[in-house]
């Protein structure tokens, strides 16, 4: 699902297969921030949002971010020479990605979630 989402992405932004090769790295390297961000005793099958704290949530939110537009700008410029601006469009770009995340899920956040 994570490579026919990125393809599609690609497909309309006219990107070279950047945004799957970065949505299939989140989607490969979630299970493993899944367990350093809710805890070892994590389960897929017994595992519900609710349990865990906002804290975690966002956690583990950043960390996807991160990871996605690393490899994404990484292989978008792909050039060490210009390793301060690929850290800077990753650090704006996932401020502003993690705000925007937080805002709508605030917004269509029910009672029992907040």
């Amino acid at each position: 699902m994570s490579f026919i989402l990125g393809l599609f992405i690609d497909i309309f932004s006219d990107t070279t297969a950047l945004h799957a090769m970065a949505a299939i790295t989140v989607a490969f390297s979630r299970p493993l921030l899944m367990r350093f961000c809710f805890g070892v005793n994590f389960e897929f099958q017994g595992f519900t949002y609710k349990n865990t704290t906002k804290v975690q949530r966002a956690t583990f939110l950043l960390l996807l971010i991160l990871i996605q537009h690393i490899v994404y700008f990484s292989f978008e410029i792909l050039s060490f020479s210009h390793l301060l601006l690929i850290l800077k469009k990753i650090l704006f770009t996932a401020i502003v990605t993690f705000l925007f995340s937080i805002l709508l899920s605030s917004l269509f956040a029910t009672d029992q979630d907040i």
